[in-house]
C-alpha cells in the first residue's frame, strides 16, 4: 500500500524538515538539562569516591563538610584512630574560593590533605605528588592550570606540581590539593591587619594583660595567631567491620557526627542538590509542553492545508482509521527526526559546558518514548479536524 503520509511529507518536505530541526533543538536542550542533573549526581558521587573514606567525622549537629560548615580540633584524629575497627584516619579541610593565576581567577575547591592518607588525590595524569610541606599544589585539569604554573591562594603562591582528573566538588568546581597546614592557614587564619587589630584589643584587655603575670599576654597572642582546626576527619574501616559499627561509638562517646557513605550520599543528592533537581524538572516540563505545542501546531496547519485532499479520500471510500493513521505517522515521523537531531546536538555541545554533563543511554531511551507519546497526543487535534471534513467539500465550489 502506498504510504499516504510519506507522499504528503515529500510534498512539503521543506516545512517538515525545518520544523524537525526546531523541535530537535528543543529536544537537545531537554536531553542536556537531564544530563546536567545526572552530572550533578555523578559529581557528588565522584567527590565521595575520591575522598577514599568510609566514614566522615564532623562537628556535632552538622551535616558534614560538603553541605554545612564544620570545625574540629585537629587532635581529634588521634582519639578516632584508637577506636576499634578504624584502619586509617586523617584530617582534611575544604574551602571553596577564587584561585588566582596572574590576572585570571578560577573558582575551585581547595583541599588540605595529609599525603598518603584518605583525602589525597587518588591518581595523577601528569607531574608528581606533593613532596614538600608547603607551597606545592596538585590541580584538576578543569582548572586550566598547567605544570609549573604559579597560583595564588590567599597570601601565598603555590607551584602546580601535578595534575589530576575528575576531582570535583559537589557543585562541579575543580579541586586544588595543597598541604594540610597551608590549607588550615588559608581557611582559618585572619589577614595581617586583622591579626594586628586583634593583638591591640588583647593588649588593651586588662584581664589578658596583667602587670603581675609576665608572659600571659604573649601566650594569649600566640594562641590567637595559631589555628588547629580542620573541617572533617576521614576514616577508613578495617576489613570485616561495617561503617555503622565504627560510627556508633564515635557518635556516642566522642560527641561528634559520623556519616557513612550511604548517609553522606543522601545528604549530597537528596538534600544539597534537591532544589536544583526541582528546578531542572520544571524546565523539563516546560520544554515538553512547548514541544507538544509545536508538533500540534505544525501538524494541524499541514492538515488544514489539505482539507480538499482529505475530502477526496473520504469521497472515494477511505476509512477514517486510514486518514487518522496518516496524520499520526506524520507526527511520529516529525518526532523521530527531531529526536535524532536533538540527540546529535546534545552529544555535540555537552562537552562544551563548564560543568559536567552526563548523557545516559537510559535517559535517551526514555526521551525517545516521551517524544513519541507527546507527538501522538499532539496529533489528536489535527486528527479530529480531519475526521470532521465533509466529503462534499471535494466537489464544492
Amino acid at each position: 500500500m502506498i504510504s499516504l503520509a510519506g507522499r504528503d511529507i515529500l510534498h512539503s518536505w521543506g516545512k517538515f524538515v525545518l520544523t524537525g530541526v526546531g523541535l530537535g533543538l528543543l529536544i537537545g536542550v531537554t536531553l542536556t538539562m537531564a544530563g546536567v542533573y545526572r552530572g550533578m549526581v555523578d559529581d557528588a558521587r565522584a567527590l565521595l569516591d575520591n575522598s577514599g573514606a568510609d566514614l566522615w567525622v564532623v562537628q556535632q549537629d552538622t551535616q558534614g563538610p560538603y553541605a554545612e560548615a564544620s570545625s574540629l580540633r585537629d587532635d581529634v584524629v588521634r582519639s578516632v584512630l584508637g577506636l576499634p575497627g578504624v584502619a586509617r584516619a586523617a584530617n582534611v579541610t575544604y574551602l571553596t574560593m577564587q584561585v588566582r593565576k596572574g590576572e585570571e581567577e578560577v573558582r575551585a575547591m581547595i583541599v588540605g590533605f595529609e599525603p598518603g592518607q584518605p583525602g589525597a588525590p587518588g591518581y595523577l595524569v601528569a607531574g608528581r605528588h606533593i613532596t614538600r610541606n608547603h607551597y606545592e599544589a596538585v590541580a584538576d585539569v578543569r582548572t586550566g592550570f598547567a605544570l609549573g604554573d604559579r597560583i595564588r591562594i590567599r597570601r601565598h603562591d603555590y607551584t602546580v606540581v601535578g595534575l589530576t582528573r575528575r576531582m570535583v566538588s559537589s557543585g562541579g568546581d575543580p579541586m586544588v590539593f595543597i598541604p594540610l597546614a597551608d590549607a588550615q592557614e588559608a581557611q582559618f587564619l585572619k589577614d595581617n591587619d586583622a591579626i594586628l587589630n586583634e593583638r591591640a584589643r588583647t593588649a588593651a584587655n586588662p584581664a589578658l594583660n596583667r602587670p603581675g603575670v609576665p608572659g600571659l599576654l604573649e601566650a594569649v597572642q600566640a594562641a590567637q595567631a595559631s589555628n588547629r582546626n580542620v573541617n572533617a576527619v576521614l576514616v577508613q574501616v578495617r576489613a570485616g567491620m561495617s561503617a555503622d559499627e565504627v560510627a556508633e561509638p564515635i557518635r556516642r562517646w566522642k560527641r561528634l557526627e559520623a556519616f557513612t557513605r550511604a548517609q553522606m550520599e543522601e545528604i549530597l543528592v537528596a538534600k544539597l542538590i534537591a532544589t536544583s533537581a526541582r528546578q531542572i524538572a520544571m524546565f523539563l516540563v516546560i520544554l515538553a509542553v512547548v514541544s507538544a505545542a509545536i508538533v500540534a501546531f505544525i501538524i494541524y496547519t499541514m492538515t488544514l492545508g489539505k482539507i480538499r485532499e482529505i475530502a477526496v479520500l473520504k469521497l472515494i471510500g477511505t476509512r477514517n482509521r486510514t486518514i487518522a493513521g496518516m496524520i499520526l505517522q506524520q507526527a511520529l515521523g516529525l518526532g523521530l527526526i527531531g529526536f535524532v537531531i536533538g540527540k546529535v546536538s546534545a552529544t555535540f555541545w555537552a562537552p562544551i559546558f563548564p560543568k559536567y554533563v552526563l548523557l545516559e543511554s537510559g535517559d535517551a531511551a526514555r526521551g525517545l518514548v516521551a517524544v513519541m507519546v507527546i507527538c501522538a497526543l499532539a496529533s489528536t487535534l489535527a486528527i479530529r479536524a480531519a475526521l470532521k471534513v465533509d466529503p462534499a467539500a471535494a466537489i464544492g465550489g
